[in-house]
């Protein structure tokens, strides 16, 4: 898949004024960062362009800011990240102007420094030419590491990709490569699970799917809504009844392009949205009417068992029921669990992505053990609902 991109192996870093993005959106709390993962993503690629000699100047948004907003300050964040990579980061109070121009003026090669946050100028999600020129004034090369950002086309996402010579990061690289496996030119047969609360959110995700994977199983709420248009009572559960006709369109999508849609079969129902509330498996022909499908049931489980030992790639997004309440967290831990077993065994190629699933792996414990799992949210996404992402698409060979 990268072969198609150029990386920091095309490139001789030594004494370059290397203009890096990163991801470096982090959780904070009383100006503290509570998450680190995403620092610990951008480690290598940053420790990689310093001990090669290059000057690495991170740009990177924090927040939603209006404007400059001293709690939106990438400061804090930059001495967390020195904590993770054992080495100075210096801080400009800036990303553009003279206090940007004069940080990296001081810089020797190996040296890094981190830029205030890009969106304290609105020019930066305009992707503002005059904004992109400066920015471009700091470096001699533009390296991005952020295909969390890579769905969006702004300045220090994008603009400066057709300024400066553009390569991949190491994290970009890697995301781009586990990508490229899973749906771009996987190892067959390819299933994906496709859950969460809205078929509504992932209908061109869906259509796109049913003509890349041989299996597609859906779970959560989105299941509901198919089920219901296939003439399920489904009780009070969650379902988008107005989307029946979507919900039909895409099987017959599916058939066409012989693709097996895989749906409950069976289903965990309780009277209320509650942790612990009273459940019962029900066969979907006896859904009770005041009842709620909060998990699929283990005829369901058995089944999704059943897809991921047929396949040699699993792409997944969402949970498959309302996993943040035990005990209706069970189909998606036990099915996390399969899926990682299968990939440990060289089974299996897994990749996962989206907020919702990676909190859901990490609760089964078995985050560390698919291939790969994306951060990147809404970037995945779109990549799976197969738009170009204005981020990569610069990053690519002429």
């Amino acid at each position: 898949m990268t072969k198609s991109f150029r990386t920091l192996d095309d490139v001789n870093l030594k004494g370059k004024r290397v203009l890096l993005r990163v991801d470096l959106n982090v959780p904070m709390e009383n100006g503290r960062v509570t998450d680190a993962t995403r620092l610990e993503r951008v480690a290598p690629t940053i420790t990689e362009i310093s001990d090669k000699g290059g000057k690495v100047i991170l740009l990177a948004h924090f927040g939603r800011p209006k404007g400059r907003d001293p709690k939106e300050s990438l400061k804090p964040v930059a001495d967390a990240l020195s904590k993770v990579i054992k080495r100075p980061v210096a801080f400009a109070e800036d990303c553009i102007g003279e206090p940007a121009a004069a940080a990296v003026a001081t810089l020797k090669d190996g040296d890094i420094l981190c830029l205030e946050n890009t969106r304290f100028h609105k020019e930066e999600e305009k992707n503002d030419a005059g904004f992109v020129t400066e920015l471009a004034k700091l470096g001699d090369i533009w390296v991005n590491d952020a295909f969390s950002a890579a769905h969006r086309a702004h300045a220090s996402t994008e603009g400066l990709g057709h300024k400066l010579p553009a390569y991949a990061g190491r994290t970009m690289q890697a995301e781009l490569d586990a990508l490229g496996k899973a749906l771009e030119a996987p190892t067959k047969p390819v299933i994906a699970i496709i859950g969460g609360a809205k078929v509504s959110t992932k209908i061109d995700l869906l259509e796109n799917l049913v003509s890349k994977v041989d299996a597609l199983v859906i779970g959560g709420g989105m299941a509901n809504t198919f089920l219901h248009a296939q003439g399920v009572a489904v009780g009070k559960s969650l379902a988008e009844k107005d989307l029946a006709p979507t919900a039909l369109r895409i099987m017959e999508k599916a058939n066409a392009a012989n693709c097996a849609i895989i749906l409950p079969v069976d289903a965990v129902v309780a009277n209320q949205f509650a942790a612990n509330a009273p459940s019962h498996a029900y066969g979907l022909d006896a859904i009770p009417a005041d009842g709620m499908i909060l998990d699929v049931g283990p005829q369901s489980i058995a089944r999704i068992h059943a897809a991921i030992d047929d396949a040699a790639t699993l792409v997944w997004n969402g949970p498959l029921g309302a996993f943040e309440l035990t005990p209706f967290d069970r189909g998606t831990v036990v099915s996390a669990k399969h899926a990682a077993e299968r990939t440990k065994t060289k089974k299996l190629i897994s990749v996962a992505g989206g907020g919702d699933t990676v909190a859901a792996l990490n609760q089964a414990g078995v985050g560390g053990d698919f291939s790969y799992v994306s951060t990147a949210g809404g970037a995945f996404l779109e990549w799976m609902e197969g738009k170009p992402l204005p981020g990569v698409e610069v990053l690519k060979k002429g």
